[in-house]
């Protein structure tokens, strides 16, 4: 499959919705805390792979503001998870020179998990080839209403005119405003949904919809996704003459 990758057109943003960990378990008999372990494996290879590849920056959605309402023993396995995960992986990134990030309302986040994502942020601050973000009880549409906030404040303290307000400032008060928007989002497990992610951010993002569940998910199927995003063409509202010329 690599033979197939153009490396001068690799998507600079990835996005994926890391799906299907609970099922997977399922289908084969096991609590569900053992599918979102398994669930962690798939990222290490996703993102190592995607480092290898020449991607910029990877965004994954780990748990959003819905999540909270999951079963209380399904949270403290996932938050625990979360942890372990942080301290494990801390070698991953840092010998693949990744550097942590990570959005949403952290402050939601148990005072354990918030500790040990702030360590490893802070360790692999330096590190420059791939930005790892994880979106953790996070919510598009809550982005979207601080953002349009922060747009008002400025205008009732008479910095901005309602009239001056363009795509930038709303662009500008998102967690991502340092980043691209994504290129290209992958979802696994089959489902044909958003799922309240990055909704502003994906406007003109190619959807990639793999059937299968994010455990599964290998580096050849992330190869198999960029190949085919290489395929697609991306003419933003024009038509294909004028993208050719």
């Amino acid at each position: 499959m690599e033979l197939l990758l153009d490396k001068n057109k690799i998507p600079q943003h990835l996005a994926i919705i890391m799906d299907g960990n609970g099922r997977w378990a399922k289908k084969k008999g096991f609590l569900r805390s053992l599918g979102h372990e398994n669930g962690v494996d798939a990222l290490r290879r996703v993102a190592t792979r995607s480092a290898e590849l020449g991607v910029k920056f990877l965004t994954v959605y780990a748990f959003s503001t819905e999540n909270w309402s999951r079963p209380k023993t399904e949270i403290d396995a996932l938050m625990s998870i979360l942890v372990s995960a942080l301290k494990k992986e801390i070698g991953t990134l840092m010998d693949n020179n990744i550097r942590l990030n990570a959005i949403g309302d952290i402050q939601s986040l148990p005072a354990r998990c918030r500790r040990e994502l702030s360590e490893v942020i802070e360790k692999t601050s330096a590190n420059e080839h791939m930005t790892l973000t994880l979106a953790l009880s996070y919510s598009s549409k809550t982005e979207l209403v601080s953002s349009i906030k922060q747009i008002a404040e400025e205008v009732k303290a008479g910095r901005l005119l309602p009239e001056e307000i363009t795509e930038a400032h709303v662009a500008k008060g998102l967690y991502t405003a340092d980043m691209p928007d994504p290129e290209l989002l992958i979802r696994t497990s089959g489902e044909y949904r958003i799922s309240n992610y990055m909704l502003w951010q994906i406007a003109y993002s190619e959807l990639y919809f793999c059937p299968k569940l994010w455990p599964d998910f290998k580096e050849e199927d992330l190869d198999l996704a960029i190949v085919e995003f290489q395929q697609r063409e991306r003419r933003y509202g024009k038509i294909s003459e004028q993208i050719n010329s």
